[in-house]
């Protein structure tokens, strides 16, 4: 039994059967799914959910789907880790890393919203399913479909990194370059699912897909003992995941499962494409599109498909905005890798630079508990870390030529 209700028109309120839908008819304002409330209470709770698989399908009666599961099995309950070692470096009480580097199978958060829509779009009816992407969707979206026995169709940007390309093209989807940015290859994507019939899961499915990312909201307050952090820090490109983390908060308050302790939203942008934090340092509802020119390039998406809500959400909590520099962001990611083992994509790198400066500026407090969210794997970005390390000679295999290397080491310890 599924408990969403229908999709609701965010500006005006009209509602409209769950169907493949992104926008009102009547404002044009984006649709999002509905819940009863009201039947879930007794029915889901922290039993019913400790109950379910360890994967984001333990959430699936928060989650927009009729029938059963067609994807995503593996996906989700990745790791949260308290990382004691990094928070010594910031100078911070009590610091999580929310590590989606290591969701299954493509190691990005797209995981959970792509689970959800391939769900969605095998009980609507579609053979085919696609994606505007910037890479790690891309990756999604390939996997899953090949998993679901679906045909794929992904677009991406014509200079997407390597790593992501291959590990696209591996599950067989019809890949196709765009020269062009990721809007770019958003807008084509409205047109071919209209003349296709496909099932562009970021496009004609978004209601569904996005719900997918409250999943990573809600594994953090369960892994926290049911409890929420005080101060979350999440990267923000299209504008999907940071209002799905506050809607999951908001749910599970609603229902009773966690205390409501005022949690605070923070977004992380490259300052190559800013138009969030901009707009939040100019006191502004609105955003202006940018052209995007950073190594972030999953974040890079220079008119956030629901930047506005972003905005909304990060005022209503108390919350705030930053942006870091290409510099600042390969700093973080050897940061993050070398205190607490987690190698992260420029997009998790740029989280935990905005995390340091938030932390840095007094906006978010050192005393209280602090949850930094990393959503993608370095291993697919390696081209950034180009020039970031000293040349390596090859030695003999002799124990004389490693004594050689090992009193060089010795000395540089001393001299540091």
């Amino acid at each position: 039994m599924s408990y969403a209700r229908c999709l609701k028109a965010k500006e005006c309120g009209a509602e409209y059967p769950l169907e493949p839908r992104t926008i009102c008819d009547n404002d044009f304002s984006p649709v999002e799914v509905q819940y009863d409330y009201d039947a879930m209470r007794g029915k889901v709770t922290r039993e019913s959910i400790e109950q379910g698989p360890r994967s984001l399908w333990r959430y699936k009666d928060l989650l927009p789907i009729e029938g059963e599961p067609r994807a995503g099995f593996n996906s989700g309950w990745t790791p949260l880790i308290k990382a004691d070692r990094l928070a010594k470096k910031l100078g911070v009480d009590e610091l999580y890393i929310k590590d989606d580097s290591a969701n299954y199978p493509s190691f990005s958060y797209k995981d959970r919203v792509v689970s959800v829509a391939i769900t969605k779009a095998v009980e609507f009816g579609f053979d085919t399913v696609g994606c505007a992407s910037t890479g790690n969707l891309a990756h999604s979206v390939a996997a899953h479909a090949a998993t679901a026995g679906l045909k794929s169709c992904v677009l991406v940007p014509h200079d997407l990194e390597e790593g992501k390309i291959v590990g696209s093209r591996v599950f067989g989807p019809q890949l196709v370059k765009i020269k062009g940015n990721y809007d770019d290859v958003n807008r084509l994507c409205a047109q071919i699912a209209d003349k296709y019939g496909w099932a562009i899961v970021n496009v004609n499915l978004r209601p569904y897909y996005t719900e997918g990312a409250k999943t990573h909201g809600f594994e953090i307050a369960e892994q926290l003992g049911w409890r929420l952090p005080k101060h979350t820090v999440l990267p923000v490109a299209g504008g999907t995941i940071l209002p799905k983390v506050w809607k999951a908060y908001q749910e599970f308050i609603t229902l009773g499962l966690v205390e409501d302790n005022k949690p605070a939203m923070y977004g992380a942008q490259a300052a190559g494409c800013n138009p969030i934090a901009k707009a939040v340092a100019e006191g502004s509802d609105l955003f202006h599109p940018q052209k995007p020119d950073t190594i972030a390039k999953s974040i890079a998406i220079g008119n956030p498909a629901d930047g506005y809500y972003v905005i909304q959400h990060l005022k209503e909590s108390g919350g705030y905005a930053a942006s870091a520099t290409d510099p600042e962001i390969l700093a973080a990611i050897r940061l993050l890798a070398e205190t607490e083992g987690i190698f992260t994509e420029p997009a998790g790198g740029t989280t935990l630079a905005c995390a340091i400066k938030l932390i840095e500026e007094g906006r978010i407090p050192r005393d209280e508990p602090i949850c930094v969210c990393i959503t993608g794997n370095g291993l697919k970005t390696i081209e950034c870390m180009d020039g970031q390390f000293e040349h390596v000679e090859p030695i003999e295999a002799k124990l004389s030529a490693f004594d050689a290397v090992a009193s060089q080491t010795v000395e540089a310890a001393v001299v540091g």
